[in-house]
């Protein structure tokens, strides 16, 4: 088997499957801790208290809401180009030389071969990956929540 179909071989056996498992289980475990994210930072909104004048209030009962970010595409993209030569080179060369001199006759030959195989093998390869991210409005169940918390409670009646 010539090295040109090895190395091609190999090239082409890429662990295409195995990087788009890995792509996503990297979204879903980040989405996973944009929502953690997101869970927390309301906690620290509606504990956290100002005072305006002499009342104090809760970031949330002012009309802060947390950020909520998804995961809107993400693209895994290899690119890879190579190059392969072989080459054989065969040279033959001759040469004869005849001389007189005195009644004698001398001849000369000489005989030049050459023989040449040569292998070339260039790879060049580039990876990407691309994910989109998205801000989005809190939940409609947690936002109703939130609108309840920060209503005007009515004072008790006696």
């Amino acid at each position: 088997m010539s090295e040109t179909a090895a190395v091609t071989r190999q090239l082409l056996s890429a662990p295409l499957p195995q990087i788009i498992e890995r792509l996503g289980v990297a979204v879903a475990d980040a989405q996973h801790a944009l929502d953690r994210n997101s869970i927390a930072t309301a906690q620290a909104m509606a504990t956290t208290e100002i005072e305006l004048g002499s009342e104090k209030y809760n970031l949330i009962a002012l009309g802060f809401t947390p950020t909520f970010y998804s995961f809107t595409e993400a693209t895994v993209e290899a690119k890879l180009s190579f190059s392969m030569t072989e080459s054989t080179e065969l040279g033959v060369s001759a040469g004869a030389t005849v001389g007189v001199n005195a009644g004698f006759v001398m001849v000369a030959a000489s005989v030049n071969v050459s023989y040449a195989r040569k292998f070339s093998v260039s790879a060049e390869g580039m990876s990407s990956i691309a994910a989109r991210l998205v801000s989005l409005p809190p939940p409609e169940i947690l936002e109703n929540i939130l609108r309840k918390m920060s209503e005007p409670q009515a004072p008790p009646t006696p």
